[in-house]
């Protein structure tokens, strides 16, 4: 009897030494998990659960004009309020719920399930008015509450001109960031770097005092000096809505001024414009009444359209304004001059290939015509047998010099690049539509660069939209100089066709940009938005002085059809003076 109760003694410390064995093998086990396989991830997690972690936002770079006194895109400072769930005691937290709703005007049910949250932050409202968390502060006070609620600096972009240069100059998003225009393409410059507050807590989240914060500066982004001039701006937009309401042009217009000296844009207004402190409130009445109807695919293609900068981001036919270039190329070339009396013949048309293409004068034919009164006269005969001398092969050298086969490189998100047939694709008809301006497309800056380069003896600039860029904490100035992109036609070249577009002003199509006492020189254009949809592009491209060009300015209109008609040489010009518009001329 007492040997069976020692075995059975053995037995139970066997089975009690082999169990503490095995749950001590599975402890090591699960610590080796715990902490070589999961170590780092709960780590971390302890990490966040005793740290509060606050952003502070920097204050955006300033966007000044052109003279660095007036300014088009600011950041004020306003206030971003947030809370420590776990830091407001349970009895207070429908109490600061209803505080919130209340001096924030913000949904009562939506804040208190922010403020019950088991989270370590929750952002209640961002960028509000200081009066605004003052009115919460004074509240604090009264209701003795010190922790788990935070207000913390932060910024808001401001327009202090609401449409002014909408699409060059973009706008931000609620996170300030850049979403388009200067604003998006130098985010980089203008953003600054993000600050934070860095506060220990318990294991609960509670708060440990000061000691055990710590807080990292925001770096304030860099101002930037941008190459438009508000002044010029402001006059382009407000003759350029006046042309397309006067012109009933169902889908608006735009202005690209450029100083053909240093490729600076002077001013790029597309009509209809926006409010960049609303960019998503629509501005075309109809579509509003509409809005709540759409789709969220149709809205945001309405607000795509809205924002889109037609000036550098779509293309059009340039009509009659690109035989500049096939004038240029032929003089270059030695092929023709600018006065020889009597050179060309017109009779109303030409046959290419077995087509017969029209001048647009056929009705009444121009008879014997120098390049110069061809010019003068648009005639589209003499401007494609210069193409047919040319040849296709040279003549895309020149269409390449000129930069229309290659975007512009100007520092603006969206820009396309011309749409032309592949060189080997190209036969006697289409170089004939290509010499008078049809059958492809380019964009106003292409357009306006290309003629820069006539404007400036035959020297091509790159565009340019920003001229410095400034350290706000130490004033230090980076400049970004002009880029000439080198010469593609000689100096008597250039100034051969300067003399010939001031002849188109003061006697030929052009003559309604004729201002007494100022040599002005220009071209029109007038051409079709495309095959068989009976809308046309009409377009002035101007140079003023002739003596010493300082601007060139592009009009174009989208479908005028008002009773002035579509004509290029009938509608609106812009003349200019030592880089400020002085005389506007409507008709």
């Amino acid at each position: 009897m007492l040997a069976n109760t020692n075995v059975s003694r053995k037995r139970r410390i066997i089975y009690t030494l082999f169990i503490s064995f095995l749950i001590l093998s599975l402890l090591i086990v699960r610590i080796g998990f715990i902490q070589f396989v999961q170590g780092e991830e709960l780590q971390a997690m302890a990490y966040k659960q005793q740290s509060l972690d606050r952003k502070i936002n920097p204050k955006r770079g300033t966007i000044y004009d052109a003279t660095g006194k007036n300014i088009l895109a600011v950041s004020a400072t306003v206030e971003t309020v947030s809370v420590n769930p776990t830091n407001i005691k349970e009895e207070d937290k429908e109490k600061v719920a209803k505080a919130f709703s209340e001096i924030f005007e913000i949904d009562y049910e939506t804040t208190l399930s922010k403020v019950k949250k088991r989270s370590s932050i929750e952002t209640i409202v961002k960028k509000v008015d200081k009066e605004k968390t003052d009115k919460l502060r004074i509240w604090m006070q009264e209701n003795n509450i010190t922790t788990g609620i935070n207000i913390d600096e932060d910024t808001k972009r401001y327009y202090p001109n609401n449409e002014l240069a909408s699409h060059f100059i973009g706008f931000c998003g609620s996170d300030n960031q850049g979403l388009d225009g200067i604003e998006s393409k130098y985010e980089d410059i203008l953003k600054g770097t993000q600050g934070r507050i860095i506060k220990v807590t318990d294991a609960k989240g509670g708060e440990i005092g000061k000691e055990g914060e710590n807080y990292i500066s925001a770096i304030d982004g860099k101002d930037i000096v941008v190459s438009i001039d508000m002044t010029i701006q402001a006059i382009a937009e407000k003759y350029l809505k006046q042309a397309c309401i006067d012109n009933a042009c169902t889908d608006g217009g735009n202005v690209v001024m450029m100083n053909p000296k240093t490729g600076d844009i002077l001013a790029m207004a597309t009509y209809p414009s926006y409010n960049l402190n609303t960019p998503y409130e629509i501005t075309d009445d109809e579509l509003k009444a509409n809005w709540e109807s759409l789709t969220a695919t149709e809205r945001s293609t309405n607000l795509q359209a809205m924002w889109r900068n037609k000036a550098i981001a779509d293309t059009y036919e340039p009509g009659s304004t690109f035989k500049l270039i096939t004038a240029s190329a032929a003089l270059q070339e030695g092929i023709t001059t600018t006065d020889k009396e009597g050179e060309f013949c017109c009779t109303g048309g030409i046959e290419i290939a077995g087509v017969r293409i029209k001048c647009w004068r056929y009705y009444r034919p121009h008879g014997a015509e120098s390049l110069r009164q061809a010019l003068m006269n648009s005639c589209n005969p003499v401007f494609i047998g210069l193409g047919q001398k040319i040849g296709v092969s040279k003549y895309y050298e020149y269409l390449n010099k000129f930069g229309f086969l290659a975007k512009t490189g100007i520092e603006l998100p969206g820009e396309a690049k011309g749409i032309f047939l592949k060189e080997d694709k190209v036969g006697p008809v289409e170089l004939a539509t290509i010499s008078f301006g049809q059958r492809f497309e380019v964009t106003p800056l292409q357009m306006v660069t290309a003629v820069s380069a006539i404007a400036n003896k035959g020297e091509k600039m790159k565009p340019r939209v920003v001229k410095q860029i400034i350290e706000t904490k130490t004033g230090e100035i980076e400049e970004k100089s002009p880029v000439s992109e080198g010469k593609i036609i000689d100096e008597k070249t250039a100034n051969d066709v300067l003399s010939m577009m001031e002849s188109v002003v003061s006697e030929g199509t052009g003559k309604n940009a004729k201002v007494a006492g100022f040599r002005v020189g220009g071209k029109t254009g007038t051409s079709e938005d495309g095959v068989n949809t009976n809308k046309y592009v009409t377009s002035f491209i101007g140079v003023a002085p002739i003596s010493d060009p300082q601007v060139v300015v592009l009009v174009t209109l989208y479908n005028p059809t008002g009773e002035g008609g579509h004509q290029g040489g009938a509608w609106v010009i812009l003349t200019t003076h030592n880089k400020t518009i002085t005389k506007s001329v409507i008709v």
